[in-house]
């Protein structure tokens, strides 16, 4: 039984979640994010491990986060990826099974919308492997009565100068196709007529494409390729990324990580408030 969207529901407890994933998976993830062979190869060919992206987390967590569209009362059509961050407790294997438990963190009134906040972590038999959160930004889903919530501004702002490292990586038309083979069959992303129903002029990649994007860049440009000083990337979702768009990931190496900010070759930025550090 579903029940209505109200401040209520923070901090609670949604059923623990059962997930697995192999070789296949990781290899096919790792293609739905844009890397190619040869220069990819670790990531994309079992004779090299395979090495696991870091980000690959969010495609179980995403299923965790699914418990809360049968807790609460929600339209799918209406939903919109607002933040996601990814923390590493342990390197990722490219075989696994694992349990995530996860509960609401946050419900907020945007007036004519909500924010619904999840967060989860997964475990194996060798304790937390890693933790995922997210907000999900429900237009029409607001005037319940709620608190607004804190401003964001000014969060993992960059600094003013030239950033350190600038990454770019090119999507293919068939990105959101390939993507959504890991887990992710919002039909929003590749159904014309399900993206005009929901008022888009077209389907645009997921969210969470670009997160894995840009976390690729972060790993070349931030933690030089080694997936074991990755902790954890954060960002929210500022805009679309369409097929065939080239996702620019600026980085400013700060402190234990790095600011971060991705927009496409247009220039409109696609991931903000991003910041990414050592694990």
């Amino acid at each position: 039984m579903t029940r209505p969207l109200s401040s209520d529901l923070v901090g609670h407890q949604l059923a623990p979640v059962a997930a697995s994933w192999n070789e296949k998976d990781v290899m096919l993830y790792a293609l739905g994010v844009g890397a190619r062979p040869p220069e990819d190869l670790d990531f994309l060919y079992e004779g090299r491990g395979p090495v696991v992206l870091p980000t690959y987390g969010v495609i179980p967590g995403l299923m965790a986060m699914g418990g809360v569209f049968g807790e609460v009362e929600v339209n799918p059509a209406m939903i919109l990826h607002g933040e996601q961050s990814v923390t590493l407790h342990r390197t990722l294997p490219a075989r696994a099974q694992v349990e995530i438990s996860g509960h609401i963190s946050e419900v907020w009134d945007k007036g004519k919308a909500a924010v619904i906040g999840f967060e989860g972590t997964a475990r194996d038999s060798d304790g937390d492997l890693f933790t995922v959160a997210a907000t999900l930004f429900v237009r029409g889903a607001g005037g319940f009565g709620g608190e607004r919530g804190p401003s964001t501004t000014g969060k993992n702002e960059p600094p003013d100068r030239d950033p350190d490292v600038v990454v770019e990586y090119e999507t293919r038309a068939e990105q959101a196709a390939i993507y959504r083979l890991s887990g992710d069959r919002n039909p929003l992303h590749i159904d014309p007529e399900f993206a005009q129903m929901a008022g888009f002029d077209a389907p645009f990649n997921h969210g969470l494409c670009t997160f894995g994007f840009v976390g690729r860049a972060v790993l070349a440009g931030v933690f030089d390729g080694d997936v074991d000083s990755f902790g954890t990337l954060e960002g929210r979702f500022a805009d679309q990324v369409w097929p065939e768009d080239t996702i620019v990931t600026k980085i400013w190496r700060d402190g234990d990580g790095a600011v971060v900010e991705a927009s496409t070759q247009k220039g409109n930025v696609v991931l903000s408030q991003a910041r990414a550090t050592h694990r």
